[in-house]
């Protein structure tokens, strides 16, 4: 299970789509075969957005300590319990396909944190314009 899945589990709800794909195995899964059908196939419902925003400020104030997960990805990660060391961050920018040098911690900082935002809006989190892309 990769490192953002376990942000998106810690974020949303468990019932929110996020939540729901980012646990669920899609690798070695059998699938049934296909029935030919004349009818089309219903639409997905619409994801219920999180407000991302709140939840991690609802969660930085039950911190006990100053975190500003805002701007910094360690702080973060360290706010949702969540391993916040340079290899873990690496392990994360491999996930996300970063091409840039990653002994560059203060830049592939940066890109970690505004790619993690972007993905939370992508999956249904409502997350600040000045923090995604």
């Amino acid at each position: 299970m990769g490192i953002l899945s376990n942000i998106f589990r810690k974020i949303f709800p468990s019932s929110h789509p996020a939540a729901t794909q980012a646990t669920t195995p899609t690798a070695g899964t059998a699938a049934a075969p296909a029935q030919p059908t004349t009818t089309a196939a219903p639409a997905a419902a619409p994801m219920a957005e999180v407000d991302v925003e709140a939840i991690l400020n609802g969660m930085a104030g039950a911190a006990g300590q100053a975190l500003n997960w805002r701007t910094s990805i360690v702080d973060l990660l360290k706010l949702l319990s969540l391993d916040s060391s340079l290899q873990s961050r690496k392990e994360l920018a491999a996930e996300l396909h970063y091409t840039g040098d990653t002994n560059d911690s203060a830049s592939m900082n940066i890109w970690l944190h505004r790619q993690v935002m972007n993905k939370l809006a992508a999956n249904g989190g409502k997350v600040p314009a000045d923090l995604k892309d």
